[in-house]
This record gives C-alpha cells, structure tokens and sequence, in this order.
C-alpha cells in the first residue's frame, strides 16, 4: 500500500476516534470545567507518550522543539478559543464554524506561499463546508461570539499548515509530545486560577482516558506522520470525516435522530473526501494540490 492511501486510512481512524470522543465528552461536559478537563486529557496524553517511549526526551531539541511549541501553542489557542465560543454559541454553530478550516486551510497556503489550490481542491473545499452546513445547523443563528470560534477554525488551519511545513524530516513522535505537552501547559494555566477541580465519577474518568489515549496521543501522533507525506489541503478535507463519525455515533447511543438532513450533509463530505483521492491516471496525488500563483 502506498504512503499516502495509507495516511489517508490513518487519517480516517483519527476522524472516527474525534466523532466517537465528541459524544463521549458531551455528558462528562455537564460534570467537569471545560479547561480542567482538557488540562488532564493532555497531560495524560502526553505521560502515556513518555512512558511509551522514554528514550523520546532526547530528541527534545533544535528545530523539533521549536517547532513543537509553536505548534502546541497554535493548538492550545484553538482549543482555547474554540471554549469560549461555545459558551456563547450553540453546539451545533460551534461544530460548523470550527470546521470551516477546510476553507481556510487552502487559503492560508495560497497568502503565506504564494501557492495557489487547483481547482479539484477548491471544489472538494466547498463541498465539505456545504456538507457541514447541512450536518450543524439546524435552527441556528449567528452572533458576535462566534467570532472567537472563527479564530478557531483560524487556529486549526494554521496548525494544519505549520504540521505540513515542519513535520517532513523531523522526529514525529517527539514533534507530538512537544506539541501536547505544550497544550496541557496552556490549559493548565486556565485551569488553575479558579481552582482545579478533579473528575468527579466513572463517566468523567472515562471521557478522560478515551479521549486522551484514543483521541489525543494516537490521533495527533497519527496527523502528525500523515502530514510529514501529505499536503494540509488534502488533510484539511479528510478531516471534516470527523462530524460525519460524531453524527453516526451519536445516532448509535441515541443522542441524536438519524435525519434526512445529517444523511444529505454526510453525502456531501463523503463526496469531497472521494473528489480529492480518487486515482488519476493524468496525475500523482501530490500534484493535484496546487498551481503557482500568477505574477
């Protein structure tokens, strides 16, 4: 099997571990603070990466290290703003505003590098983003606080892109400690000042392990190897998967009806994801994601 249809598998085991986290986390939400929460799930994350592999502290240096906390911090702050958001918002704007990186993933190539998205990618990018519409928003509006959950998608974009550019040739298991260590810092120091509070039961404790192991240590660690050998359009795009897992595993433990709608948007997504990778025989994979920008 060729690097990138497995990084696209990979990449699709991240989106079904994120969806299956989502309703998880949803009632342990109700029990535990927001930054307490994700504060524990991180340091977690990254101990088990530790203590998976010790020798990993040694390559905590030069350009891996920079990097990684630059990167961690790039997450930590979407993460951040992302729960602000949700304060002010409702769940469902929060999901589609937050996914709305798969737009600004493409964009944010096209000003830093001058890259331009062909075409294929544009029309896989706004698929998905109709696809998520279609999944999110049901009798919602919109409001000035979700400006905080633009920064978000803002912030999950530019991690995408700063993974693509700094992950090739770097030490990706250790890129990935640095990146959730630097996080748990960054949650820690909102956590802290009202106080911590503990996960209070089993349901907590388990939303905690599920999402720290599954969702966090073995997905970012898997995002960021699939990044070191694809392009963060490409990537942005796979991503979106996430809200079509979370739809279906919601609907699997009844928290939500399955709709005509839901079944509409999650076409739609499918389709992007399909547009992108379907083999070319005019094309490599790697040449389908951009054309030099005109002068």
């Amino acid at each position: 099997m060729k690097k990138n249809s497995l990084g696209v598998l990979a990449l699709l085991f991240v989106t079904i571990a994120w969806g299956a986290s989502f309703v998880a986390m949803k009632p342990a939400m109700e029990k535990i603070p927001v930054f307490d929460f994700l504060a524990v799930r991180f340091t977690i994350a990254a101990l088990l990466m530790i203590a998976v592999k010790p020798k990993v502290l040694k390559a905590f240096t030069g350009k891996t290290l920079i990097y990684g906390i630059v990167l961690g911090v790039i997450l930590g702050f979407s993460y951040v703003t992302q729960t602000i958001g949700l304060k002010l918002s409702t769940a469902a704007i929060t999901s589609f505003i937050t996914g709305l990186y798969v737009i600004l993933t493409p964009l944010l190539i096209w000003a830093i590098f001058k890259k331009k998205p062909k075409s294929i990618v544009a029309l896989g990018a706004i698929l998905a983003t109709v696809g998520l519409g279609f999944i999110t928003i049901k009798d919602a509006s919109f409001d000035f606080g979700q400006i905080w959950i633009l920064l978000c998608a803002l912030g999950f974009a530019a991690h995408i892109v700063g993974l693509s550019r700094w992950s090739p040739g770097k030490d990706v298991y250790a890129l990935t400690v640095i990146q959730l260590t630097t996080v748990a810092v960054v949650c820690w120091i909102g956590a802290l000042p009202d106080g911590y509070q503990a996960p209070v039961d089993g349901e907590v404790w388990f939303a905690v392990l599920f999402t720290a192991v599954f969702a966090t240590a073995l997905a970012f660690f898997i995002q960021t190897w699939a990044q070191s050998i694809m392009d963060a359009s490409r990537v942005a795009i796979i991503l979106t998967m996430e809200v079509v897992f979370a739809a279906l595993t919601s609907v699997a433990v009844g928290q939500e009806v399955l709709s005509l709608q839901t079944i509409f948007g999650g076409t739609l997504m499918l389709a992007a994801m399909l547009l992108i990778e379907w083999p070319r025989k005019d094309s490599q994979p790697e040449d389908l994601v951009y054309e030099p920008m005109p002068h």
